[in-house]
């Protein structure tokens, strides 16, 4: 290499340093620890999206299981769905109106206490007729 006014560059001017290598890998293995740790924080985050999803569908079916005829009340056994064992509850309660009812439908993966999913909507006993 030829440096103005005619004189070479020793060896030793030319190219990184290992020290200074060094540094940059240290400052690329930091950085990537980073990226490494924001994206398992984000694959939690979307398989717990999923899973409330997944609750909230497994809830949704039972309140329309709840609104077929002879279907009250519904059992609380375990069932499967999406490839997993849901706990689904469902409590009522009479509302001013004796043919509706207010249903509450929790549901929640088995093993795990507190509910993924909490539904709350109203069903149709047909205890009366229109004339």
């Amino acid at each position: 290499m030829i440096r103005r006014g005619g004189t070479t560059a020793s060896a030793s001017e030319s190219g990184f340093t290992l020290i200074e290598a060094l540094v940059a890998l240290a400052i690329l293995a930091v950085a990537s620890v980073g990226l490494i740790r924001a994206t398992e924080a984000h694959v939690d985050s979307v398989r717990g999206m999923e899973g409330r999803a997944a609750a909230q569908w497994v809830a949704e079916n039972r309140l329309a299981e709840l609104g077929l005829p002879d279907a009250f009340p519904a059992g609380d056994a375990p069932i499967e769905m999406l490839g997993m064992r849901w706990e689904v509850r469902s409590t009522s309660r009479q509302t001013a109106d004796p043919d509706l009812r207010a249903v509450t439908v929790t549901a929640h993966p088995v093993g795990r206490t507190s509910p993924a999913a909490t539904l709350e909507g109203f069903v149709d006993m047909g205890t009366t007729t229109a004339s």
